[in-house]
């Protein structure tokens, strides 16, 4: 059975009865709406005309109806969807074997009929279907359904993109004071609302504290290959040129074709990596987003920011906006567990990241300075730039006069020409170099005030404003090299250290790392790495440490280092205040604290905690670390930042960042909020520019507005009148999540319904998925593959398990529905958890647990999921899951049936290679069957760990 095309329908029109018509057009528009797999309903005209017509079915017509209907979708969403897919049609009719497109057709469609009112025949018709596919043509199929995910996932990045040009574009109402209303979740409305709570004086102290700190990870999450990802943004940028041509005309025809050809290298693309990248591979990667995003538009961040602020005299004098963004890397500094992270890793990673940075900036100085045309008679050179331009002259006199030839009468222009030349020199290390990166700041600061004092302000103000922004936000190093390891591992090199004798190769290579920290600090400056992370801090001494290598690898030549503790575990959590207290008496903190004015950072681990005690107990023992890390600073007075340790899945701390930030405890932001951002994350929030500046402005506008007096004192509050339901909530959750992952066998039981083992084959990222326990363990698993596990399964117990139980005890609905009115730390988690939940499907998920022929522990799960979707439902109001957020709610049922149809195909791979006896090698053609299945669910979910 197959969905009948546009050209059916209206060649049957009047064989079909007239009280179906209706329905028959509803359908060719809902049809059209989704952006399904391609079928004829949504191909345009002329390629329609190449169609060969086909049999129609009415009943598949009345159940896209029902399906579509109640999905609607904005409708140039639904045009680009429907565009997208006609040429994905074409593509697979074209490049597939004989019959793919067909059976893709008899999948989704039985997967829409058993979404349809959970149609229990549909469903069992469905997975008959997958299991009936040869290997060969189940490899296709999957490939077919990821293909469509990608396009998918693409239009609604682009409707989010149109949307957010079309609101920049529309002017601000004006508020009962005349004065323009800005938009919500931005950082001009949240100064509005700090400067009516504490005066507009403070509010512009705290504005100039501002800092938000994202730090890029190499943990392997982002399932898409980078040449997939490539196809990706060359499609959107064809859809962009589409958006502007004229309909039917040239460059609309132009755009399509070459749509359909990148649609086609997308389907002949190899979905999954031939081999692991390396660390460097990863830094290359991560570089992609300075490059394409972010280098430019973090100065627009702050200048839009500035525009909201000032109003009409924006540009004319010194902004009011900070550069508040600094950008962190673990990529190619984080070896915790990771052995192909080396020293000379990290001098290569920092060495690739200046190299973008400073050709980046030699780039951006060059096309500002050629537009300073301003002769010197209107606009006269300070002196300070004139001793610029005599000092550039003195030491490169045949360049000078090159530069002055071409250059006249213009001495600004000629003064960025000659900057231009020092950051070359500067990046292929000749003489004539800036040292670091505060001399360069000096040189435009001076070419700033030399055309504000010459009265081009718009010119100082403007494009050399945003060059200094870039310099102090990125310097010569882009990012902040971070390295993290475990005190595991300096407890076993101090060990050798401290009894002499012939070192082994790991403790060489730890000596190595400090090093390499003080070789980066030389060459691009003490921003450029020193932030030294430790993992799995559990005392004073395992901090202590850090300092104690440093001084057995260089002496008094060592790099000067932030030591950063990481407390993970729930105990750790709750040790952190003691442990914060007795270091920071340590002679070496001590000396630290009194050069960064009592600054101080700590790293608070969501993944590991989520693993330990499940997800409910963790979130409370999150906000009490906090609460309590928070409270200490303030009596030690310590400028405290605490960094969260977030990953991109509910069961890692993930979900919208804002309100998370907007819910914690009284003093725990101050201002400034730190984050790591990884996988697909990264791409997700930061690979498009109007993305970008749009999630850095909420981000930012929640951590000034974070610490308010109104908002301390409602979380402070909220958290106290429901201190007895955290409490109960905290020992039922907990009691619930041992009862399941402490129960005999319940590590090899995971592993065997859950494609758990599998991942670890998958050549995500360089970072193994095991520190080296079998799998007879969970406390060496990586958090990452744990909740990533789970989320094949369509189960993502990792993010809601003990939830159900936990409110269950609690019992009192009343005190409940407050606490989720009022309280932002249960409503933050309650929400997040809708959310995971409607991700879930039980009838799929039924089929991973039947794997691994334990009734008793997977009777366990249900339970508790049918209680916890019982309970967020009855919280949350309506009749159904995400009912108060029906953007998402829509985003997730259109995408339901065509990962089921993945899952049904990962399923049936899964039961082979569990059911085939135990040998070195599975079937490879199974194998790979599952890996690609993952990569498609992993992009129908938008989501992996």
């Amino acid at each position: 059975m197959r969905i009948p095309s546009i050209v059916d329908r209206r060649c049957l029109a009047d064989s079909v009865p007239t009280k179906h018509r209706a329905d028959e057009h509803r359908a060719e528009a809902a049809a059209s709406a989704i952006g399904v797999i391609v079928h004829g309903a949504t191909r345009p005209r002329r390629y329609a005309r190449r169609m060969t017509p086909e049999p129609t079915n009415t009943e598949a017509i009345r159940v896209i109806t029902r399906f579509e209907a109640s999905n609607g979708i904005p409708d140039q969403m639904r045009a680009d969807v429907r565009m997208l897919g006609a040429l994905l049609g074409q593509v697979l009719r074209e490049s597939g074997t004989a019959g793919l497109y067909e059976d893709v057709e008899r999948l989704r469609l039985a997967t829409i009929q058993a979404a349809d009112a959970d149609n229990d025949e549909a469903f069992e018709r469905a997975a008959s279907i997958a299991d009936s596919f040869t290997i060969e043509r189940a490899d296709e199929v999957a490939r077919a359904f990821t293909c469509y995910f990608h396009l998918v996932n693409l239009a609604e990045e682009h409707q989010r993109v149109r949307i957010l040009r079309e609101r920049a574009g529309q002017p601000d109402r004006p508020t009962s004071s005349g004065a323009p209303a800005h938009a919500p979740d931005t950082v001009a409305t949240a100064f509005a609302r700090l400067s009516e709570e504490i005066g507009e004086e403070a509010a512009r102290e705290r504005l100039a504290a501002l800092r938000f700190h994202p730090v890029f990870t190499a943990h392997p999450t982002e399932a898409r290959r980078r040449a997939v990802s490539g196809s990706i943004r060359r499609l959107a940028e064809l859809l962009t040129q589409n958006d502007a041509a004229s309909p039917e005309g040239a460059e609309q025809h132009r755009a399509h074709r070459r749509m359909l050809e990148e649609i086609d290298t997308l389907w002949r693309t190899a979905p999954l990596r031939a081999q692991k990248p390396s660390p460097t591979d990863e830094v290359r990667t991560v570089m992609g987003v300075f490059d394409e995003t972010l280098f430019t538009t973090v100065p627009h961040v702050y200048r839009r920011i500035d525009d909201e602020l000032r109003g009409e005299d924006s540009g004319s004098g010194a902004p009011v906006v900070p550069a508040f963004v600094r950008v962190g890397s673990w990529v190619g500094g984080d070896r915790d567990g990771n052995p192909f992270v080396t020293a000379s890793v990290t001098r290569e990673a920092a060495k690739i990241a200046s190299e973008h940075v400073l050709l980046g900036l030699e780039r951006a100085v060059e096309r500002i300075g050629r537009t300073l045309t301003l002769d010197d008679a209107d606009t006269p050179a300070s002196t300070e730039v004139t001793a610029i331009w005599q000092s550039f002259a003195d030491r490169h006199p045949e360049l000078a006069a090159d530069i002055a030839k071409r250059s006249p009468s213009e001495p600004h222009r000629r003064v960025m020409l000659a900057l231009v030349h020092r950051i070359h020199a500067t990046r292929v290390e000749e003489d004539g170099g800036y040292a670091v990166p505060d001399e360069l700041l000096a040189d435009l600061h001076a070419v700033q005030d030399s055309l504000v004092a010459a009265g081009a302000r718009r010119h100082g103000y403007g494009g050399v404003q945003h060059l200094i922004w870039q310099v102090e936000t990125y310097g010569f190093h882009l990012t902040e090299l971070e390295v993290r390891q475990h005190a595991q591992v300096h407890a076993k090199a101090l060990a050798e250290l401290d009894a002499g004798g012939e070192l082994s190769e790991q403790t060489e290579e730890v000596l190595d790392v400090f090093r390499a920290v003080a070789e980066i600090q030389q060459r691009y400056g003490l921003r450029a790495a020193g932030r030294y992370v430790v993992s799995f801090t559990q005392s004073a001494a395992d901090l202590a440490a850090v300092h104690k290598l440093a001084d057995y690898a260089l002496g008094a030549d060592a790099p000067v280092l932030d030591v950063v503790p990481l407390f993970e575990t729930f105990a750790d959590l709750q040790a952190a205040p003691g442990i914060l207290a007795e270091v920071v008496q340590f002679p070496e903190f001590r000396a630290r604290l009194a050069a960064t004015d009592n600054r101080l950072e700590v790293m608070l681990g969501y993944s590991d905690s989520s693993k330990d005690v499940g997800p409910v107990a963790a979130n409370l023992a999150l906000y009490e670390a906090q609460r309590d890390i928070a409270q200490w600073a303030v009596d030690a007075g310590i400028q405290l930042t605490l960094f969260h340790g977030r990953g991109g899945a509910l069961g890692r701390g993930g979900g919208p960042a804002n309100s998370a930030i907007l819910a914690q405890p009284p003093h725990s932001v101050d201002g400034r909020f730190k984050l790591t951002e990884q996988g697909e994350v990264i791409f997700a929030r930061y690979g498009e520019p109007a993305i970008a500046m749009r999630h850095i402005d909420q981000v930012a506008a929640a951590t000034l507005l974070a610490s308010s007096p109104t908002i301390e004192k409602r979380n402070s509050g909220a958290a106290e009148r429901f201190a007895s339901v955290a409490k109960v909530m905290d020992v039922a959750s907990r009691d619930r999540f041992f009862s399941l992952v402490g129960a005999d066998g319940f590590a090899p039981w995971f592993a065997t319904v859950t494609p758990m083992e599998e991942i670890g084959l998958l050549a995500l990222g360089s970072r193994p998925a095991r520190r080296g326990l079998s799998v007879e363990s969970l406390e060496d698993l990586r958090a990452i593959p744990w909740v990533f596990a789970w989320t094949q399964a369509r189960i993502n117990l990792a993010g809601w398990f003990g939830l159900g139980s936990a409110l269950e005890a609690v019992g009192d609905e009343q005190a409940l529905l407050a606490a989720y009115r009022e309280w932002p730390v249960l409503r933050t988690m309650i929400d997040n958890v809708a959310m995971s939940l409607a991700k879930t499907d039980e009838r799929i998920a039924r089929q991973y647990l039947a794997l691994g022929d334990r009734d008793d522990l997977a009777q366990i799960v249900l339970d508790e999921l049918r209680l916890t979707r019982e309970w967020v439902i009855r919280l949350t109001g309506g009749d159904g899951l995400l009912v108060n957020k029906p953007i998402l709610q829509r985003a997730v049922q259109l995408r339901t049936p065509y990962v089921d149809a993945l899952s049904l195909l990962q399923l049936r791979a899964l039961r082979a290679l569990r059911s085939a006896p135990a040998q070195p090698d599975a079937d490879p053609d199974l194998q790979r069957l599952l890996l690609l299945s993952v990569s498609g669910v992993a992009a129908g979910l938008q989501n992996t760990g």
